[in-house]
């Protein structure tokens, strides 16, 4: 044993140390919240870092809190109906702060007609109420590996 780490050792510690960060939010005036913070603990549970804002976060609040504390992914929860608008507005609020490595992901209450559409708008992935766990955590674990798919 030489006590020298090697590069592929030293590839290996960083990668178990790397941990997705992911700000759960719940933009406007929607005070469900019981699924974001299921999510959230789900999420945790899995392995990721996840971040709460708690509720009635305005977009402006929800860019400045992913900016702060580097997250990797934003997911918006919502329940009252605004998730086109919500989506829309922090998409361009990210753009205007020119932050591109974000990932957004929208779940909650969302009607199977307006998935495509988020998608379009580039929302990375939509949950609609009674998606299964594992394919949120599988989708996030997909994006640690670097495959946004």
């Amino acid at each position: 044993m030489t006590g020298v780490v090697t590069s592929k050792e030293m590839n290996a510690v960083h990668e178990q140390k790397k941990r997705l960060r992911i700000l759960i939010a719940k933009p406007g005036l929607d005070g469900h919240d019981r699924g974001a913070k299921v999510i959230a603990l789900a999420l945790r549970d899995a392995g990721f870092e996840v971040l709460y804002t708690g509720l009635h976060r305005t977009i402006d609040d929800i860019v400045n809190t992913a900016i702060q504390e580097d997250v990797d992914v934003i997911g918006l929860s919502v329940y009252s109906g605004i998730h086109i608008p919500a989506s829309k507005e922090l998409l361009e609020k990210l753009e205007e702060a020119g932050v591109d490595d974000i990932t957004v992901i929208v779940g909650g209450n969302i009607p199977p007609k307006d998935i495509k559409r988020l998608e379009e708008m580039g929302v990375a992935a939509v949950f609609p109420v009674g998606t299964r766990f594992e394919e949120i955590i599988d989708f996030c674990q997909q994006l640690l590996r670097g495959n946004k798919s």
